[in-house]
């Protein structure tokens, strides 16, 4: 979906249309967690400071999120996916895997059913969404964004390895600023100078994921589009609006974080072995703190005592401006049922 929160706050409230907006956040506080295309224009990105946003943009509008909104406009859209095919993959509430090389409406072109889904949608819900269409998951999701917004690129396979090879390192999926710094160090630019770097030199400077990336800029990836994928975590976290400064106050807001991770845990019929605390401080650094322990447990009564030992292990080294706790090696690790609900977030 092209600007997913954004454009549901747009299509609801026709005054915010045409405008930058940014979802999420304050010009004071908090992070974006979308931004309209208009707002993108001045330079403003999920997952920037809200007040970085603001000063890149001095008119632009912040809108609270409303997240059961979204849910629901994303159920509309997979219901349409379904009508294809049975193998969606969600990877969040915008996006998806569609493996259509067996399809309900037996139409032999995946090009053809990506226009018809997304004329569905622009109809039906009345959004935009782009989509990429290509041999294996990752080229697909490559090619989404190549023509955004409200469009489609198709990598045919004799496409594929020219087209990842003059693709900039940067526009590699899964390659961040960090790792895409790191190839520019190596003299690598581009796929093509990927491709030139053997498997041993790879490992050797990028470790495990050396592989992945001499894999992928070749063509291979052999990862099936999976529609149980099962969720890994459970996590709530919130951010403040004045930075906390003691361990007490912490704890105050850690207690009413872990109502709400309780309640998603009970909603999910899961339980977890791993609890979390996150702490991002006031220059924007994070430090996660860790406990693991025998039994599975999803009760605040008995994973926050572990929380508290974990805030007392070491003293904060500054002002903290957000907190979460995650709970991670659940028991649903065995089971097959999908957990695919979305994670409210405070911001």
């Amino acid at each position: 979906m092209d600007a997913f929160y954004a454009s549901v706050e747009q299509m609801d409230n026709p005054e915010l249309r045409g405008k930058p907006i940014a979802v999420g956040g304050s010009k004071e506080r908090g992070v974006v967690a979308a931004a309209s295309y208009e707002a993108r224009k001045f330079g403003v990105k999920s997952a920037m400071a809200s007040v970085i946003a603001a000063r890149r943009c001095p008119h632009l509008i912040f809108v609270k999120p409303r997240f059961e909104r979204y849910k629901e406009i994303s159920n509309q859209i997979r219901s349409i996916f379904f009508d294809y095919t049975d193998l969606v993959e969600p990877l969040s509430l915008d996006e998806a895997f569609l493996d259509v090389t067996n399809n309900k409406v037996n139409n032999p072109s995946a090009s053809l059913i990506a226009e018809e889904i997304r004329i569905r949608i622009k109809d039906e819900v009345g959004l935009n969404a782009s989509a990429g269409i290509s041999i294996n998951k990752f080229t697909a999701k490559v090619a989404s964004d190549i023509n955004k917004p409200n469009g489609q690129k198709t990598i045919g396979p004799d496409e594929v390895l020219k087209f990842l090879e003059n693709l900039p390192i940067n526009k590699f999926f899964g390659v961040g600023k960090v790792t895409a710094s790191k190839m520019h160090l190596h003299g690598i630019f581009t796929g093509k100078q990927l491709k030139e770097q053997t498997m041993g030199y790879l490992t050797r400077y990028f470790g495990k994921s050396g592989q992945h990336f001499y894999n992928i800029v070749r063509g291979i990836q052999n990862s099936e589009v999976q529609p149980d994928r099962i969720r890994k975590s459970i996590a709530a976290e919130r951010t403040f609006l004045k930075d906390l400064s003691t361990e007490d106050f912490m704890l105050e807001q850690l207690d009413k974080i872990g109502d709400e991770l309780e309640k998603r845990l009970i909603k999910s019929n899961v339980k977890g072995k791993t609890i979390t605390v996150k702490l991002k401080y006031s220059d924007f650094t994070t430090q996660t703190r860790s406990k693991t322990i025998a039994e599975f447990i999803h009760l605040k009564r008995d994973f926050f005592p572990i929380v508290k030992d974990l805030i007392y292990q070491e003293k904060p080294k500054d002002s903290v401006r957000l907190l979460g706790i995650t709970l991670t090696k659940l028991n649903n690790e065995a089971d097959s049922k999908s957990i695919s609900a979305q994670l409210k977030l405070d911001f």
